[in-house]
């Protein structure tokens, strides 16, 4: 299968309801067992609030991403600047059908890019520890865990529960070339 093109840009607040839809495609529900990216083997609730998205679009001091396949949304992410030289990624999410196939590798390497035009010589994400298969797709991509680790948000889940007491984030960084 060929690699498609992705056309990536800033989302608007008017977008907000696609991606809340994309997000919780991704990573939640039968769905997202489609694609190699899902925890609803983890977690059973809706991942992300509108209300959450909405800020995550317009605070200043970060970017959602969104990839799109012709004008197709099929992926996200959220990149913050976290000053100093450090930016932080997160709300990665590819459509489940469309996964496996080089488009999270391109909005990976366009958010990377986009870090660096802010000075960023630092990315850093959280993954949950018990998610090795991706942790292990973003150590091809150069990322390296840091040693750290952080609570998992459990009082913070949205309308639902944690299938597993022992979930935790697992903190990855990566230096960006200059």
């Amino acid at each position: 299968m060929a690699v498609q093109e992705l056309t990536v840009r800033p989302a608007t607040e008017a977008e907000a309801n696609d991606v809340l839809a994309l997000v919780r495609r991704a990573y939640r529900g039968e769905e997202s067992r489609t694609g190699w990216t899902t925890e609803a083997d983890l977690l059973d609730d809706e991942r992300i609030e509108l209300v959450e998205v909405q800020h995550k679009i317009s605070r200043p001091d970060g970017v959602v991403l969104l990839g799109f396949a012709g004008a197709e949304l099929i992926a996200c992410c959220e990149l913050l600047d976290k000053g100093d030289g450090l930016a932080y990624f997160g709300m990665f999410a590819v459509r489940p059908d469309r996964q496996a196939g080089g488009i999270g590798r391109q909005l990976l390497a366009a958010a990377e890019a986009h870090a660096r035009s802010w000075g960023a010589g630092t990315i850093e994400m959280t993954v949950i520890g018990q998610r090795r298969e991706l942790i292990e797709w973003y150590q091809r991509r150069g990322y390296r865990a840091t040693g750290e680790t952080r609570e998992f948000p459990y009082a913070s889940l949205v309308n639902g529960t944690a299938l597993r007491d022992d979930l935790y984030f697992a903190v990855l960084a990566k230096q960006l070339p200059g």
